[in-house]
């Protein structure tokens, strides 16, 4: 089965989120907001500043905010944030092992030989053609409000009451 990883799951919420918004906040806020645990968030938009997809504010009022429009972030690009090159098969994923072995050993004699790449292709293609900014445009999930509120109760006991409250108002 082809499926991206927990953290990516959780990148394209933060992103969406991000894009609805269209300000910078805090961790705790988006935490907040989204429902996802602070050490992820904080996890997540470590790996959204390295690929470029977030830059973070420093200050009072500092936190992270989109890089770029979201028209111009593709699906594609966010799960490579998060997971590297898409490859859907060791043979076209040609980054070499870390012990230096090659990822399939049958390279020429293999009948998908060549294959594959094209598969990828047409798989990343497809992938570049849906924005961050067309994720976004769906409606918000009825259980939104709720989930939100439930989640400020965990993060009051992460956080500190205090940081909490002020958030949640």
């Amino acid at each position: 089965m082809f499926r991206i990883n927990k953290l990516t799951d959780y990148a394209v919420v933060l992103l969406v989120d991000m894009a609805r918004s269209d300000k910078v906040r805090a961790a705790q806020q988006i935490a907040l907001d989204t429902g996802v645990p602070l050490p992820t968030v904080a996890k997540v938009m470590k790996a959204l500043l390295r690929s470029g997809l977030v830059v973070s504010h420093r200050g009072a009022c500092g936190g992270y905010g989109l890089a770029h429009p979201p028209r111009s972030i593709t699906v594609a690009d966010m799960i490579q944030a998060l997971e590297g090159p898409i490859a859907l098969t060791a043979c076209v994923d040609k980054a070499p092992h870390a012990d230096g072995e090659e990822a399939c050993g049958l390279g020429s004699l293999c009948p998908m030989n060549g294959q594959w790449d094209t598969v990828n292709r047409r798989v990343e293609a497809a992938l570049r053609t849906v924005t961050l900014a067309d994720m976004a445009a769906g409606p918000l999930p009825a259980f939104a409000p709720e989930f939100t509120r439930a989640r400020a109760a965990v993060l009051a006991a992460e956080m500190g009451a205090e940081r909490a409250g002020e958030m949640a108002s």
